[in-house]
């Protein structure tokens, strides 16, 4: 097995403080049909593309069953704007209806095998991981997107079906890593 946690893993438990300064499970989903976690931060360029899509996705799936969490692992030292209280702010600002969670430890974010931000992990019904990759084809404009990969998996499961491209590659900036070089990645990674 790879770095990376393989489709139809279960997912890794979790309990992380939210900018609400709640703690938040994937127990606290169990009533959900589906769960999108997204290893997520503050300052990737790519993650600032893609916040109004999350925000949206949330909009347009949360009355169907699904919840999107967006979990933040980066090391603070060399990426201070990645810290709790700057989460706070973002999310006040950004208008998350989401929890967005931080993870100082990042063993969810090992667990998950998570290599970019953002990078996305569909959990199904059963909690075990039926996509894994990118929110879509295009994170510089929203506009020229052709493949709405995250939303068709969504759909798809939803509607009972086996999600027809289970992978595809995420795109964005690496995790930044405690005692490591930033952009160190773990050697087994493939893409």
């Amino acid at each position: 097995m790879g770095f990376t946690l393989e489709i139809g893993a279960k997912a890794p438990a979790f309990t992380l403080k939210g900018v609400d300064g709640k703690m938040h499970s994937l127990l606290d989903y169990a009533d959900k049909k589906a769960v999108v976690v997204i290893v997520s931060c503050n300052h990737c360029p790519t993650v600032i593309e893609y916040e109004d899509r999350m925000v949206a996705l949330q909009q347009d799936y949360a009355g169907k069953g699904v919840e999107l969490v967006a979990i933040n692992g980066n090391e603070t030292d060399n990426h201070p704007t990645d810290d709790f209280a700057h989460m706070v702010e973002r999310a006040k600002a950004k208008g998350f209806r989401f929890p967005y969670l931080r993870d100082d430890s990042q063993e969810v974010v090992r667990a998950l095998g998570a290599v970019r931000t953002p990078e996305v992990f569909l959990f199904g019904p059963e909690r075990t991981l039926v996509y894994h990759g990118r929110i879509d084809d295009n994170p510089g404009n929203p506009a020229k997107v052709k493949s709405q990969d995250l939303r068709r998996a969504l759909d798809e499961v939803l509607a009972g079906k086996p999600v027809s491209v289970p992978k595809t590659v995420p795109v964005g900036c690496t995790v930044k890593w405690w005692g490591k070089d930033p952009h160190w990645m773990p050697p087994d990674y493939r893409e």
